[in-house]
């Protein structure tokens, strides 16, 4: 009898909150898959995210930096499939410090491909955002939308998604790419808009909005949005892009209000700010591009939403330590206009 071959994927990144959550995903599926997560532990990079799996003996993990060829070629060996969550991705901290957006989400994304192609790969996926599609009043982008990114961070992000699009044309390395709008559930870091106001008002501190709190964003569960890169991964068309949204456009404000019902907090709690500087006003992308691949959202968005605000109300052990290290409780940076103001 011939044994099958375990299947061994490299997950960069793989310590984050998208990252974790798709190697948890992956690991309750698929029996005869091993996973490699390189993750240089950032800020937001948390060992503590997948501790349930750390003594799985299909998973192991590599600190290192998607940057360095010596640990990415290491990491690589023996793997048949690359999929790079590996990013900067905040886009406060993009308008304050530009250069680290470019150094991960650009260099080491060219890294990571030239050694895929240089090892042979079966297939690198590429996990983007919608954010590279820019704003849009009406309508909604298609993956043959133009790239309109309007920020350090989206503006990287297009790189790396052009870059990993360009290795295919150019040296027919199997990429796929996924762009998908705000992600949210367990295990986020506190930063991110929904994590940090159901902490915030668990701890009955201010929710910051952004300006008028108009601004419309489009959410997906994150256990939809792991479906949908298990999809691409295995039948997505290379050299594809696929956008990954659900058509659930909330604005800002009704997101506060709707968290504060779930949390049992009182609307008092809300706080206007000023503006982000370049703040997009609405991310609209359509997705019939994979769902012809068979893929549609499982989670109601308010379920998932108060699922997500009782996982929070439930681990505080996991996220109280991070806002303290932090050091400032909205865990967001003010902007330099903000500063000079």
């Amino acid at each position: 009898m011939t044994i099958k071959p375990k299947r061994r994927i490299l997950i960069t990144g793989g310590a984050g909150f998208i990252g974790s959550n798709f190697i948890r995903y992956m690991l309750h599926k698929y029996d005869d898959y091993e996973f490699v997560n390189l993750d240089i532990l950032t800020y937001c990079g948390n060992p503590r995210n997948l501790e349930d799996i750390q003594d799985d003996p299909r998973y192991s993990f590599i600190h290192g930096d998607i940057k360095d060829p010596d640990i990415a070629k290491n990491a690589m060996q023996g793997c048949d499939a690359v999929v790079n969550f590996a990013a900067e991705s905040h886009v406060d901290r993009s308008i304050n410090n530009p250069n680290q957006f470019i150094k991960t989400n650009v260099h080491g994304v060219l890294n990571l491909l030239r050694v895929a192609k240089d090892i042979g790969i079966d297939r690198f996926v590429q996990i983007g955002t919608d954010e590279v599609y820019g704003s849009i009043d009406k309508g909604s982008f298609t993956e043959g939308s133009t790239l309109n990114p309007r920020s350090p961070y989206s503006a990287s992000k297009a790189g790396a998604d052009l870059l990993a699009l360009s290795f295919y044309t150019t040296y027919k390395l199997p990429v796929v790419v996924t762009r998908s709008s705000n992600n949210f559930g367990p295990y986020q870091y506190p930063e991110k808009v929904i994590p940090l106001f159901i902490t915030n008002a668990i701890e009955n501190k201010k929710l910051p909005v952004y300006a008028d709190g108009m601004n419309i964003r489009d959410w997906v569960y994150v256990l939809d949005h792991c479906s949908a890169i298990d999809l691409v991964l295995h039948k997505g068309k290379i050299g594809e892009a696929y956008n990954v949204s659900t058509g659930n456009e909330i604005t800002n404000i009704e997101l506060t209000r709707r968290i504060l019902r779930f949390v049992g907090k009182s609307e008092d709690l809300i706080e206007f700010v000023k503006d982000r500087p370049g703040h997009d006003k609405r991310y609209s992308m359509k997705y019939s591009k994979i769902q012809a691949l068979g893929w549609e959202p499982g989670h109601d968005f308010d379920r998932a939403l108060d699922e997500t605000v009782e996982w929070y109300k439930k681990n505080t052990q996991w996220w109280k330590p991070l806002k303290e290290s932090a050091g400032d409780a909205r865990l967001w940076e003010k902007s330099e206009t903000e500063k000079q103001a």
